[in-house]
């Protein structure tokens, strides 16, 4: 089919047991964040914590998913430290 999109011309997420445990947890880690950035008040954790839920959707990586997730916690623990 010419101009359509094909289904090898999308890249595919990696789907073994490893990618989807890594990103329920990373959800979950996430949510936590989120959940108490929402009662606290505060937004640094919030923030952390929708990045958290949202992008191991778009990181079709374990060892990506994995660095990005620590880049941001470690980011939130930096921002808590500076006061935010």
């Amino acid at each position: 089919m010419r101009g359509g999109l094909t289904l090898g011309s999308i890249d595919t997420m990696e789907l073994d047991a490893n990618s989807i445990l890594a990103s329920l947890f990373i959800g979950l880690v996430g949510m936590a964040c989120f959940t108490y950035g929402r009662r606290q008040g505060r937004a640094a954790p919030m923030v952390a914590g929708a990045v958290l839920i949202v992008y191991p959707y778009f990181v079709p990586n374990l060892a990506l998913m994995m660095a990005v997730a620590i880049a941001v916690l470690a980011a939130l623990w930096g921002a808590v430290r500076l006061g935010w």
